[in-house]
């Protein structure tokens, strides 16, 4: 997919930080790469943002919006030929390469920038910017922290209730939650002639949700992975014990024949695509992603008034998001965050108006429309902006829940205390271990221990 290119021009005004002072040369220019929006509204917001930075400055930005892998994919490459650009944000960056490039010395510290305003930042999200130099033998900021996910439920309220359930009926324990949608609610409708699965379960191995959803089922156990020193913790007996359990956990609901047997080569896409079908009652996905296509939709000019009416009713009737149920020692549900970085390369040919633009940009002002923007997709990662009306006013069922998830707190991905785990994930040995379960029959200790080997031989 080829890139978007924006280029908007501005005159100019006074510099704006106060740190980076002085009047921009004629035709200066600042490369910026991003992520294009999932939504219109998001790239309207970062156009908006660029037009006031380059008025304010008299410095031109150079923008590229590319589509997701190809973002990360040009992002790589123009590292390894030492041609970055100034700013990148790749929504995926967090996952694959933030950490590894930190690690490498291949970016720029931004703790002059972060520091005037780390008070700003919700200090878990702030946190998982804070990372090891390999160079320099320290940690320190090289990342911004603009914008998070994580890991909710959504279902079907109007299948559930065709099922003969209300939403009073779901239990909020761990085993008694799954078995009640795996044998009451999908044995209901199967019942009624439906051939319809009570959890769309993903557990391709070359999908990011099944390590995110495998990962959720972890915390759930406790099973501890590393130490905040990337040490490997994985193998010690308690969490050993408690990552068989994990993996029994989440092979159990496709064991039982609750989620469609082709989930085991589902890509990310896939699980949606099988609750839009209503194939499926519930599914967990990382963003509300689900449930805002309805809302998309609703407002989509294109679409025929009916279809709207049918989005609208979809959005704010039938479709739930939820919290995951309480882990099985009846505690509260530590929430997986992905706090998504944008960088300045450390090869970046003018840092210092990269550094002006990540200030001008981490404004409130500024920062909030462009998550906002994302029809609560994205969380964010400022205590401001989860103030906002936007998600606190109550008028939306659904990032009222999120809301909530990210208020009851959040824990960070082990690729932030050792960056060897964006491969790890890359490599998925999380779904491996499960599939060697469900496909190949081995058991559950043997598949953790095949886990722990290789996670020893990625990132110990």
């Amino acid at each position: 997919m080829k890139s978007v290119r924006c280029l908007v021009t501005g005159a100019a005004f006074a510099a704006i930080a106060a740190g980076w002072s002085g009047a921009a040369l004629a035709q200066e220019t600042v490369t910026v790469w991003f992520t294009k929006g999932f939504y219109k509204g998001e790239d309207d917001a970062l156009l908006a943002v660029v037009d006031k930075f380059q008025k304010a400055t008299g410095v031109k930005v150079d923008l590229s919006l590319y589509a997701t892998e190809d973002c990360v994919t040009k992002s790589v490459g123009a590292i390894e030929a030492g041609t970055p650009p100034d700013v990148g944000f790749c929504t995926t960056y967090d996952f694959r390469t933030t950490g590894k490039w930190a690690f490498e010395g291949k970016l720029e510290d931004v703790t002059d920038v972060i520091e005037p305003m780390k008070a700003e930042f919700q200090p878990q999200a702030l946190a998982t910017t804070f990372l090891m130099n390999n160079k320099t033998g320290k940690k320190s900021y090289y990342a911004f922290p603009v914008e998070q996910q994580m890991m909710h439920i959504t279902y079907w309220k109007d299948m559930l209730e065709e099922a003969g359930f209300k939403e009073s009926d779901i239990p909020k324990g761990w085993n008694g939650y799954w078995d009640f949608w795996c044998d009451k609610v999908q044995g209901s409708l199967r019942a009624k002639g439906k051939r319809i699965y009570g959890i769309g379960h993903p557990m391709g191995i070359a999908a990011s949700d099944t390590f995110y959803s495998f990962l959720t089922f972890a915390n759930a156990y406790g099973a501890q992975v590393v130490d905040e020193n990337g040490k490997i913790v994985l193998d010690q007996p308690k969490n050993r014990a408690a990552m068989i359990e994990a993996v029994k956990s989440y092979a159990n609901i496709f064991q039982r024949g609750c989620s469609p047997p082709s989930s085991v080569n589902w890509l990310d896409p896939d699980n949606n695509v099988a609750f839009h079908n209503r194939t499926t009652v519930l599914t967990h996905n990382a963003t509300i992603s689900i449930a805002a296509k309805h809302l998309d939709d609703m407002n989509n000019p294109a679409l025929t008034a009916e279809q709207r009416a049918q989005a609208k009713k979809n959005y704010e009737d039938n479709i739930r998001t939820a919290e995951f149920p309480l882990k099985p020692d009846g505690g509260v549900m530590p929430n997986l965050a992905a706090v998504k970085t944008a960088v300045i390369f450390a090869d970046a040919k003018n840092k210092k108006r990269a550094k002006e633009f990540m200030a001008f940009l981490l404004k409130d002002e500024n920062l909030r429309p462009f998550v906002e923007g994302s029809v609560g997709r994205w969380f964010p990662t400022t205590i401001a902006g989860a103030k906002s009306p936007f998600w606190t006013d109550g008028k939306d069922p659904h990032r009222a829940i999120v809301h909530k998830q990210y208020s009851d707190g959040t824990v960070p991905f082990q690729f932030v205390y050792n960056y060897n785990f964006t491969t790890v994930n890359a490599e998925n040995v999380w779904a491996k271990a499960v599939n060697r379960v469900v496909q190949d029959k081995i058991a559950p200790d043997v598949a953790v221990d095949e886990m722990i080997a290789r996670i020893k031989q990625i990132a110990g």
